[in-house]
């Protein structure tokens, strides 16, 4: 930023500011504008960078034309040193937040609308041409700052007592002005009688850090509110200097983001459980679509056989009338294609529950019976690869609270992955235990696949995380057993060694 002449000789006697400013667009041009021809008696305003995702906004595109830093990531701006603070000009809330939520601490936050502030401080600026035009100018801004805005702001002196404050901070602290002004700030505003830090060691206080350091600072206080329900205030505060350097007072803002918090999580909360509800359908069909494969080979064999047994039937109806050992021939075929035709829909009924969406139901299950479905439904799929399966199911009811869908899904994810770590054929061994004395349900699957290389095994349960070839794995498997076992309140543990295979052990609290 260039300096006329005058500016020159006093620039040594001035106190200076380094703005950076989010929100490249037409606000950003003229306080760009502004900057460049005209001059402040006693600030030195300098504009360190201009952040835009968009490359051709003409604030943006001014200060490159300036020699202005420019980013499309405001994080850049962290990186600046002897950086005062940022001005949010894209009137986000959203943006607004992450800028409150990552800046350091000595970096202060002006949002949008302080930028009307700062464009009436400018054009008030230009009719100033003495020492009273400026007297009247710093008496507007401090008048329009405490009265015109709705933040909270209270104008503290050095020794912690309240100057000034506006009705919106009045309001919040459920004072008059008279009750206020002349009181402790810590007393007002959180009911105490020493500093904060004083009374609650560990507590930040960023009057007392502006104190020390003479820059901005920032804090977000917990406090009582209404109803004894914790309130959150975003508290900046603000340095003001005499002509020396000396701090003479302090303006603090306080914006209550109470409101803004809970939405957010509370909205993010409903955004994880649908997309958790919605990648475990998306699993199933997965996993459903493997199981048909595999299915549709043990239903051929049974359709084969009754095919032929028809035929059979048949054959004998056409040469004559059926002698009695014809009809003990038949009823022996009929009880046969009676057992494969019960087999067969057997098959398609199971397949049927498990493709269905449901919604999430706790109720009391028993483990082993979910594990026998999910063993009924994939043992077809391990004959076929040469898999040798071992069973070991507790001989007593295994009873947890939980949804049968989800576990469901949880073991026949852990059962596939077994399988497919054993393209060649392999052994596998599905164990579930369980005494009531305490109250522990274990379920364990062993097989002696390939195993889990060491530097993947802080990744097995990451979404999307696969060492399989493209078009092979989503990623979401372990991901979803992981969510699932936590969900009913267990743990999981795993264990591998490459070329010989791996364990998961899963516990879950009993009934």
């Amino acid at each position: 930023m260039k300096l006329n002449n005058q500016s020159k000789e006093n620039s040594a006697d001035k106190l200076s500011l380094n703005l950076a400013i989010v929100g490249g667009g037409r606000t950003c041009k003229f306080f760009l504008e502004l900057l460049r021809d005209e001059t402040f008696l006693y600030l030195k305003v300098n504009i360190v960078g201009v952040c835009d995702i968009d490359p051709t906004a003409e604030g943006l595109v001014m200060a490159k034309e300036m020699g202005i830093y420019t980013t499309n990531n405001f994080m850049d701006f962290f990186q600046i040193k002897n950086l005062d603070c940022i001005i949010e000009l894209t009137n986000s809330r959203e943006v607004l937040l992450e800028l409150i939520r990552l800046r350091p601490k000595r970096v202060g936050i002006f949002e949008h609308k302080i930028s009307r502030l700062l464009r009436t401080f400018f054009l008030t600026n230009l009719q100033l041409k003495n020492t009273q035009r400026q007297m009247a100018l710093e008496k507007m801004s401090s008048d329009f700052l405490i009265q015109q805005t709705n933040a909270a702001i209270v104008v503290l002196n050095t020794n912690f007592t309240i100057a000034d404050a506006n009705e919106a901070y009045l309001k919040l602290v459920k004072k008059t002005k008279e009750e206020a002004t002349g009181a402790h700030c810590y007393e007002i505003f959180r009911g105490l009688e020493a500093p904060c830090p004083d009374l609650q060691p560990g507590a930040g206080c960023p009057f007392l850090e502006t104190m020390k350091t003479g820059k901005s600072a920032h804090i977000i206080h917990e406090r009582t509110g209404i109803g004894k329900q914790p309130q959150y205030c975003n508290m900046t505060t603000y340095p003001l200097k005499d002509a020396t350097g000396k701090i003479i007072r302090i303006i603090e803002i306080c914006r209550d983001i109470t409101e803004a918090i809970s939405f957010k999580w509370e909205h993010r909360e409903k955004e994880i459980k649908s997309n958790l509800n919605k990648l475990v359908q998306e699993d199933r069909m997965i996993s459903l679509g493997k199981l048909v494969a595999s299915c549709v080979h043990e239903i051929n064999n049974p359709i084969q056989g009754l095919i032929t047994f028809t035929s059979l039937m048949q054959e004998i109806l056409k040469e004559d009338e059926p002698s009695v050992e014809d009809m003990e021939k038949f009823k022996k075929f009929l009880s046969l294609m009676s057992g494969e035709l019960e087999r067969c829909g057997n098959i398609v009924s199971g397949l049927l529950s498990f493709s269905r969406e449901t919604p999430l139901t706790e109720t009391t299950i028993d483990l082993n019976d979910i594990l026998q479905a999910v063993i009924s439904l994939t043992h077809h799929k391990m004959e076929l690869q040469n898999i040798s399966l071992i069973t070991d199911l507790s001989s007593r009811p295994l009873l947890a609270m939980g949804d049968a869908g989800r576990l469901k899904q949880c073991f026949l994810n852990l059962i596939f992955n077994s399988i497919e770590a054993m393209p060649d054929g392999g052994q596998l061994q599905i164990i579930s235990k369980g005494k009531k004395s305490d109250k522990n349900i274990r379920i364990e699957i062993h097989d002696t696949g390939f195993g889990i290389a060491e530097e993947n095994m802080g990744h097995i349960f990451d979404p999307f995380f696969t060492t399989k070839p493209q078009g092979e794995g989503t990623g979401l498997g372990l991901s979803i057993v992981y969510g699932v076992t936590k969900n009913h309140g267990g743990t999981v543990q795993v264990s591998s060694h490459t070329g010989k295979g791996s364990s998961f052990i899963l516990n879950f609290p009993s009934r």
